[in-house]
């Protein structure tokens, strides 16, 4: 509670006074939360990525965010810079051209072809079925898992921030409300490994290799796991794209 405190005394104090000293203290207060960023989306990158790199774009991102950010709005400042923060992560990845352009489609037309699948099918979708609808060799399409899951380009947390964002405004709120039932919904019809990997995941904190240790599975199986999943949420959820960045 008195953290709270301190921390809503240091946003009133940069809002009054755009004091650099306060400033600098908002910054230090939320450097965990980009090593926390950094440190999640480093897991399956290789080597020749430095994580300092990601830290320090990562850092830029916060900047904008403290900038940008408005309290009096009723959203958490953690919650209002995930996003920003990550989005410079990918930013940075994306100068360093390390995320080739035609994966960058591949994700975009997998996660299409979910949501296409998911109406028709009434969510019962499989590998087999998006063969078909790509007319793709099965090869092919694990190959294309196996490209995404190294790019981390996939992921549930910018959902899981915007669906956790405090406002004020009725409006915002049944759309909020709706989203998290939408969420709720999409994760349970989930298959049953990848509804494993995303609780453990997102909602115990668990990394990858270690939830390969608990599920008894490689780190590539619940890597390729984990895109799959986020693949079928985002498909789920894409009439709610407008919330999220692309």
């Amino acid at each position: 509670m008195q953290e709270a405190v301190r921390a809503e005394n240091l946003w009133i104090e940069y809002k009054n006074t755009k004091d650099l000293n306060v400033k600098e203290k908002l910054v230090k207060k939320y450097i965990p939360l980009v090593k926390h960023i950094a440190a999640r989306l480093a897991i399956n990158l290789p080597p020749s990525i430095d994580y300092d790199d990601l830290v320090s774009a990562g850092v830029i991102g916060l900047l904008q965010a403290i900038e940008r950010y408005d309290m009096e709005k009723g959203v958490k400042f953690e919650t209002f810079a995930y996003s920003r923060i990550k989005g410079a992560m990918l930013d940075e990845l994306r100068k360093l051209n390390w995320i080739p352009q035609k994966t960058m489609e591949k994700a975009r037309l997998l996660q299409e072809t979910y949501s296409q699948l998911e109406q028709e099918l009434n969510g019962n979708v499989t590998d087999e079925d998006i063969c078909r609808k790509l007319d793709i060799t099965m090869e092919e399409l694990q190959q294309t898992y196996m490209e995404l899951a190294a790019t981390n380009l996939v992921s549930l947390e910018e959902i899981l921030s915007v669906a956790a964002e405090e406002d004020e405004r009725p409006e915002r709120h049944v759309e909020k409300e709706e989203l998290k039932k939408l969420l709720g919904d999409a994760i349970e019809k989930l298959p049953q490994k990848e509804k494993l990997v995303i609780a453990l995941y997102y909602y115990e904190g668990l990394n990858l290799k270690e939830i390969s240790v608990v599920l008894n599975l490689s780190p590539a199986r619940i890597s390729q796991l984990h895109t799959k999943a986020i693949l079928r949420l985002r498909g789920s959820l894409s009439r709610k794209k407008a919330y999220f960045r692309s």
